[in-house]
């Protein structure tokens, strides 16, 4: 079992969705002296920028689209820069307004391709792509895609507010396929009605909105478990996961599954006194809900079973992206 949990560890931690967040605290730190000009909410890693408006907030985020898959996958990128900016601001307790989105791209073929996807993503998930700006003349092999996407909340989930104490839990929709060949990823949009997908992401404003959660991040690129500990990081805590306790789908090895990045998963940090009523929440819309592990405030993420234990990250020497609350106060 102790090879077992070491297995998965050298996976995470050696695993590119993981590493490519290292240089995310450089350019966080030079940002972060411009918040002064502004009336935003300090960011901790948030899925979304928050700017207070009226009794409620506005949500801004931002995503890229990785070049391989723009150049293997253009049509399945062009749906994923949507899918991806919409779980941003769902998974902080938003409902999107509205995108906009900068696109380069050389290639005719490869431009309608990428196009299409944006178009078939915004009928799905009922949102606009009201402009943007297209740069028709980089090569072909260098194309780009960012979308911007505007939302609003009553409420917010934050995912730099977990607490001791606090059972994480994983929703994932089991109910999907392997995803795109250019990244591990796991489909569970495809085959499904707006309709539906619409009912599965209003669960997070439902829970945001009855204060349910003390945190909530969307599972990234990073996967399950760099997800889970990204937003202990930003949290300035630690927690105790168990690997087996979280749900798979057949097919998948559980190194495979906590790797993937999901089309509709979220980690949240929820009090134990909660639970319930959150797993109700999403049982009603098809999710599944596990409590795979429990907040504390040591800054190490343990992977604990019955049998073995072994550290995934410990904050006090490691880092994922640098950024934690607990590190911006005390500085």
């Amino acid at each position: 079992m102790k090879n077992k949990l070491n297995e998965i560890i050298r996976s995470v931690r050696a695993y590119g969705g993981v590493t490519r967040k290292q240089p995310i605290q450089e350019v966080f730190e030079k940002l972060q002296t411009t918040y002064q000009f502004g009336n935003m909410l300090p960011n901790y890693g948030d899925d979304a920028a928050v700017i207070p408006w009226h009794d409620e907030y506005l949500l801004i985020a931002a995503d890229g689209i990785m070049t391989r898959l723009l150049v293997n996958e253009p049509y399945a990128a062009g749906k994923a820069s949507v899918m991806v900016t919409v779980n941003d601001i769902y998974s902080m307790g938003g409902r999107p307004l509205g995108m906009v989105n900068v696109l380069a791209s050389g290639d005719e073929e490869q431009r309608r391709l990428i196009v299409d996807g944006i178009v078939k993503g915004c009928h799905k998930l009922q949102v606009p792509m009201l402009g943007g700006h297209l740069h028709p003349d980089v090569p072909d092999d260098q194309p780009a895609l960012s979308v911007t996407i505007i939302g609003r909340a009553r409420n917010l989930l934050r995912s730099h507010l977990a607490k001791d104490g606090d059972r994480l839990l994983l929703a994932v929709d089991m109910n999907g396929r392997a995803g795109c060949k250019s990244v591990t990823s796991w489909d569970a949009n495809s085959g499904k009605s707006p309709e539906e997908l619409l009912h599965r992401l209003d669960a997070l404003p439902l829970i945001s909105d009855a204060h349910l959660a003390s945190a909530a991040k969307d599972i990234s690129n990073a996967g399950i478990l760099g997800t889970a500990a990204i937003m202990m990081e930003n949290s300035g805590r630690g927690a105790i996961i168990d690997p087996f306790a979280i749900p798979k789908p057949d097919g998948l090895s559980l190194e495979q599954w906590v790797l993937c990045f999901q089309s509709f998963g979220f980690i949240l940090s929820v009090p134990e006194g909660n639970v319930t009523s959150v797993r109700e929440i999403f049982a009603d819309r098809g999710i599944t809900a596990e409590v795979i592990g429990k907040v504390r405030s040591t800054p190490i993420i343990t992977l604990e079973s019955d049998e073995a234990s072994a550290i995934l990250f410990d904050f006090n020497r490691d880092k994922i992206t640098g950024i934690s609350r607990q590190k911006a106060a005390s500085g």
